[in-house]
């Protein structure tokens, strides 16, 4: 039972945020203001945002659920990441920045033309209600749980209706510096909130803390420990092929060329500010794996000794794990359920905002009304906003089940990895290959997602079956190795179209300004092209000392410091460079920060092995 206090700080955080809320509102008189904050955003409300926005109710209930059911492995969504976001801060995100557009799919239509534009916008906003929706249905079902029995006592439908609510009461006046305003806070919120759930799961005697989670998990037979990065290549969930292959290329997407995200940085008063806050929210998504991960890995370990042989669904696990060690009355509660409402409404504002962005941008105003004025397009905007809330909200009812089984998380990423490798391909040959054409891009971007549904039942029918192809990947095929399918079949299709026709005059401009001109925060292009050079080279190092982990030729540890020191290689002509304007402009510089979040992530790449 939740005590008075518990409800006292529930109920103060939820108005706390909704206060910044509308009052963040007050100054949006255009459409910059509205979309982009007035491009006024600083590096700790760029980060606090990407955080916010990125670890939403699906990934702290989804990313502790599958902790406990699968374990540490799923830590790569994490790590992954900041490869991602390293190619966004010093790849992509200058040239997005120079185009001085709202979205990145301005982008795809200076590249290409208005089809791969339109294609961007439609599939961004199919999946932004896919991803809506999702957050609906969990963030409801995880607070009917933890408000069971009180006198805030919900319904999954009536959970549904007012999370959509509150959400729309801030998002539709406020705009994105509303949502950025009210990330930074419900990050905040959500940090201590995991963090304090962590840290009670680990003090409980049945755990041990983490040297003794560690110690109870080696002491388990190698198929049941949880505390491993790499599973067999033919896991269903999670292969160890599949998370160093198909799920780097969702992170490209995610992290470098989607609206939701990179809207963040657009909005920053410069780069480097958005530098800066890019960095800076790679330091923060290297704590999930501990706090959220490895928590549910400690759940499991506690559910298992309390109380044998009892199954508690992976999606539930949190509610549950909150309502074992969270103590009532001291507020606590209310904190952690602070944390996890702030998190479901960072997610849902974010990507109802961002979906209105391209809808407004990339929809209506080439095709409707070209010469729509400020006043027309704040109208449309919050319009918008309440429209795709409600459209999701009814979908949350009417397809997902509260009592379901499984990892929504798992789901949700299988979903959208249909639609997005066209994308990728689209815009990284468009990056860095000038013969790149539009009618290529858009025939990758159109097959893409034929080709991977098509893959599934291929190799469902022809290959799975087969007994050497199902050691190895398995009898069904894992979404992520359908990912690195279809983005080489993107990838092939772009290019064989593009040799066989010819790029317009106009492509060829904006692709050298992308590759000649580019400044990736004060790196010269030359440089910028050895630095990827040495990193793919890293790359097949790293390979080679993984197998050497792998064989028992070298121990994990001593591993994770061969491949943290060699991180900062590509780091190191740069920082040589920038040493000559003194130590205190150094540490305030977002290189430096940059190599180290790389290193550390590194070492915990091979720390885990």
């Amino acid at each position: 039972m939740i005590g008075g206090l518990d409800l006292v700080v529930f109920l103060g955080s939820l108005a706390a945020v909704m206060a910044i809320g509308v009052v963040a509102s007050r100054r949006e008189h255009t459409a910059e203001d509205f979309f982009l904050a007035g491009r006024s955003v600083r590096w700790w409300g760029v980060a606090g945002s990407i955080f916010g926005t990125n670890v939403s109710a699906s990934q702290l209930v989804g990313m502790l659920g599958i902790g406990y059911s699968i374990g540490f492995a799923q830590s790569h969504y994490e790590l992954g990441a900041i490869a991602a976001l390293m190619l966004l801060a010093y790849g992509f995100l200058p040239v997005f920045r120079r185009l001085g557009a709202f979205t990145l799919s301005a982008w795809l239509g200076r590249r290409y033309d208005g089809r791969s534009q339109t294609l961007y916008a439609v599939i961004s906003v199919v999946v932004a209600i896919v991803q809506l929706t999702g957050a609906l249905y969990i963030g409801s079902r995880s607070v009917g749980l933890l408000l069971d029995g009180t006198v805030l006592e919900v319904s999954y439908v009536g959970g549904v209706v007012a999370l959509s609510l509150i959400t729309a009461t801030y998002t539709i006046f406020g705009g994105l510096k509303a949502v950025i305003y009210t990330d930074v806070v419900q990050s905040v919120l959500l940090l201590a909130a995991g963090v304090l759930v962590a840290t009670l799961t680990f003090a409980q005697p049945e755990v041990g803390g983490w040297a003794g989670m560690l110690a109870f998990d080696a002491a388990r037979p190698i198929v049941d420990q949880k505390m491993h990065l790499y599973l067999a290549s033919d896991h269903p969930d999670l292969p160890w092929s599949g998370a160093l292959s198909g799920l780097l290329i969702l992170h490209v997407f995610y992290w470098s060329t989607n609206q939701r995200i990179v809207q963040r940085t657009l909005a920053a008063q410069s780069d480097r500010q958005a530098r800066i806050g890019i960095v800076v929210a790679g330091f923060l998504k290297l704590t999930v794996p501990f706090f959220a991960i490895a928590g549910g890995v400690a759940a499991a370990q506690l559910f298992g000794a309390r109380s044998p042989g009892m199954v508690i669904d992976p999606d539930a696990a949190t509610p549950e794990l909150i309502r074992l060690v969270v103590p009532v009355g001291y507020g606590l509660i209310g904190l952690v359920m602070a944390g996890l409402i702030g998190a479901i409404l960072s997610t849902i504002d974010s990507t109802v905002n961002s979906a209105a962005t391209l809808i407004t941008f990339d929809l209506y105003k080439p095709f409707a009304r070209p010469d729509a004025d400020n006043a027309e397009l704040l109208w449309l905007g919050r319009v918008l906003i309440a429209l795709l809330i409600s459209i999701s909200a009814v979908l949350a009812v009417a397809t997902y089940d509260p009592t379901a089984g499984g990892n929504f998380f798992l789901r949700v990423s299988s979903q959208a990895g249909h639609f997005t490798p066209g994308l990728v391909a689209a815009f990284a040959l468009g990056m860095f290959w000038r013969r790149a054409t539009a009618a290529g891009a858009f025939a990758a971007i159109i097959s893409a997602p034929i080709f991977s549904i098509g893959i599934v039942e291929l190799y469902g029918a022809w290959l799975g079956p087969l007994p050497a192809v199902a050691a190895v990947l398995g009898p069904q095929l894992n979404f992520l190795h359908r990912v690195l399918l279809t983005v080489l079949f993107a990838t092939v299709v772009l290019m064989l179209v593009s040799l066989r026709s010819t790029p317009s005059s106009a492509n060829l401009e904006v692709t050298a300004a992308a590759l000649g001109g580019r400044e990736s925060g004060g790196i010269a292009p030359a440089y910028l092209r050895r630095m990827l050079a040495g990193v793919a080279a890293l790359a097949l190092a790293w390979l080679l000392l993984g197998l050497a982990v792998s064989g028992g030729a070298v121990a994990p540890h001593t591993a994770a410091w061969i491949a943290a020191a060699s991180a900062w290689l590509p780091f190191l002509p740069a920082l040589r460079h920038r040493m000559s304007t003194g130590v205190r402009a150094l540490l305030t510089d977002d290189l430096p920060w940059a190599a180290l979040l790389c290193a550390a992530t590194m070492f915990l790449m091979f720390r885990f092995f």
